[in-house]
């Protein structure tokens, strides 16, 4: 015969005695009211035989005085598996009268009974394999699958009542031995087995069907919780979409501000040239009428001073002056010429400051392009945000109704739940079916939760990015006004530069007409040099009489000389006058030519 391993046979023989002990609990329960207190036989039996399970492979632990073996360790660490179980461990840790880990843990184990919680407990225990080998040998029973078996059957246990206590109660000092008289089997058991068995079946679908309603209403709770959060960010979406369409109506109409007053200024500037066109073409016409004029004036001087030539002698002493004037003229020619060139470097300046703004006007241009292309994008950004916020609408519609199908599913559920009172054994297969398709259910409502929540990241995304192109925007359309700005600082110095070229080209107009009247008086002189360097003048022997009446010269008939032709008349002859702006008397004019005649002195005045 093979040799059994004795722990097996431990393990096997905890198991069989948990299930004894939990399940004379449970029927003893029944017939007695389901509401135990801390003296009840049965109850204590079963709190000794969870001492001996959990007792069961556990690791000697050294301390100073000597080797300490207890459950207390494991139990301990429950609570930092399963948050809700530190109270369970503060109130233990509270109690006044408890001083051993055992009573620690016989009081932890009562709290849990009474909370309904014990299974839950220790199924965290289990999981968590790894941190039970700190306490129980490999062997152990909570590290087999015996232990995952105890777990199980602590689930029944929910059933019950129970009301002790813990408080006045000495756990330290008592004595954990299992009564098996409680267990032997009777006639009176042997004949009522049948009806123990429908029973427990009849309260095991109890148990199942009312945790199964507990995880519903749990999961029901938290999907009402869930559709909360999702209707307060869709009205906080909406909101910020809201917003979002003002901002943008706010930045079209600055835009539609922005191109009035550009098409305002782009009007005003072509009106600007048209008129200055104009007035370009009036000064050419002007200056073509002033060069005609010059021109008559000119010929009417060259007239006058070939009439002057024969003032020779009185012309003399003005050349002199005439030769200063012309020093101090060259003077002022070198420094007209160099404010000249200064102002055709001012004007040169000028230009290429009318070139520059004419550039900023361009790229003013292209930047209302860009943004109108921007304001496009975002336009059918919006219109995919809209439909996307359609689309959101249109699930969560679905949401609810497919929350309002689960809440009639859960009714349906709860009044077959009655009916089962009346009915189990009848109803256990409708009930699965029933399950089953509540699963599938709650499946298909958790697959529809997970696709809402990547709808509502992408939503986030995106209107992310559309607070960062509004806030683009905002900065861009501030560079506009900013540059709007500048152009009118920038118009207002054109104009005042343009007043101050205006003023300046008068002024060289001024200067050029009083050279050109210095040029010509000069060109004249120099003429009426060259007039008078040709001609000779005749002798006072020969010039004796008169041309026209042939008479002699004398006092009362003097010599009077023509610059032009050379004739030499009496003052009785030459009686034509014409008055000069230059002398204050009139001058007399040659008969046949109109020149001016100079007086001389005859030869036969003393």
């Amino acid at each position: 015969m093979a040799v059994k391993d004795p722990t097996a046979v431990e393990r096997a023989n905890l198991l069989n005695m948990a299930k004894l002990s939990i399940k004379g609990l449970i029927e003893s329960a029944l017939s007695f009211g389901r509401t135990l207190d801390s003296d009840y036989p049965p109850l204590q039996q079963f709190f000794v035989v969870m001492e001996h399970c959990l007792k069961h492979g556990l690791k000697v632990r050294k301390s100073f005085l000597s080797y300490n073996k207890t459950i207390w360790g494991p139990l301990e660490l429950v609570e930092k598996l399963y948050p809700e179980a530190e109270e369970i461990a503060a109130s233990v840790r509270d109690l006044p009268g408890l001083k051993t880990p055992l009573g620690r843990a016989r009081a932890w184990l009562r709290l849990a009974l009474m909370q309904k919680k014990m299974a839950d407990y220790l199924r965290c225990l289990i999981i968590q394999r790894d941190l039970l080998s700190e306490f129980y040998e490999y062997h152990a029973l909570m590290m087999e699958e015996e232990g995952a078996v105890i777990v199980g059957l602590l689930v029944g246990l929910n059933v019950i009542d129970a009301n002790l206590c813990v408080k006045g109660e000495d756990l330290d000092s008592q004595v954990g031995v299992i009564d098996f008289s409680v267990y032997l089997k009777s006639d009176d058991d042997i004949g009522g087995k049948e009806r123990n068995v429908q029973i427990a079946a009849i309260l095991d679908q109890k148990n199942y069907v009312e945790e199964l309603n507990r995880q519903l209403n749990s999961t029901v709770s938290s999907l009402h919780a869930r559709v909360d959060s999702l209707e307060k960010s869709n009205t906080k979406l909406i909101e910020e979409l809201a917003i979002a369409k003002n901002n943008i109506i706010k930045l079209q109409e600055e835009n539609h501000q922005l191109r009035s007053e550009n098409t305002l200024i782009l009007m005003k500037t072509q009106h600007h040239l048209e008129a200055t066109k104009v007035d370009v073409e009036a000064e050419l016409q002007t200056y073509k009428h002033s060069r005609q004029g010059l021109d008559e004036m000119y010929n009417e001087a060259r007239r006058q001073l070939r009439e002057e030539s024969q003032l020779r002698q009185d012309m003399e002493n003005e050349l002199v002056v005439q030769v200063s004037m012309k020093h101090e003229i060259e003077l002022a020619m070198k420094l007209l010429e160099k404010d000249i060139h200064e102002k055709q470097d001012t004007l040169i300046g000028l230009r290429q400051q009318l070139d520059e703004v004419k550039a900023i006007n361009m790229e003013m241009y292209q930047k209302l392009q860009v943004s109108e292309d921007a304001m496009k994008e975002k336009n059918e950004i919006i219109g995919r945000l809209e439909d996307k916020t359609n689309q959101i609408n249109a699930a969560m519609k679905q949401l609810e109704q497919r929350l309002q199908q689960a809440e009639k599913a859960q009714m349906e559920a709860e009044a077959e739940d009655e009916k089962l009172k009346q009915e189990y054994v009848n109803k256990c297969e409708s009930l699965q079916k029933e399950f089953s398709q509540k699963e599938k259910q709650l499946l298909q409502l958790e697959t529809d939760l997970k696709i809402e929540k990547e709808w509502r990241q992408t939503l986030e995304d995106d209107l992310q990015k559309e607070k960062e192109t509004v806030s683009q925007l905002r900065i861009e359309t501030q560079e506009i006004i900013n540059l709007k700005k500048e152009f009118l600082k920038l118009q207002e110095k054109n104009k005042q530069l343009k007043r101050i070229c205006q003023d300046q080209e008068a002024a060289l107009q001024e200067l050029a007409s009083k050279l050109s009247e210095s040029k010509l008086k000069i060109e004249d002189i120099k003429e009426a040099n060259k007039a008078l360097q040709g001609q000779v003048w005749l002798k006072d022997k020969e010039a004796t009489h008169c041309k026209l009446c042939e008479k002699e010269f004398s006092l009362s008939k003097r010599k009077h000389h023509c610059r032009n032709c050379g004739e030499i008349f009496c003052n009785a002859c030459s009686d034509n006058e014409l008055p000069l702006p230059s002398s204050p008397k009139p001058v007399r004019v040659c008969d046949s030519c109109h020149a001016i005649l100079i007086q001389r002195c005859s030869s036969n005045v003393p």
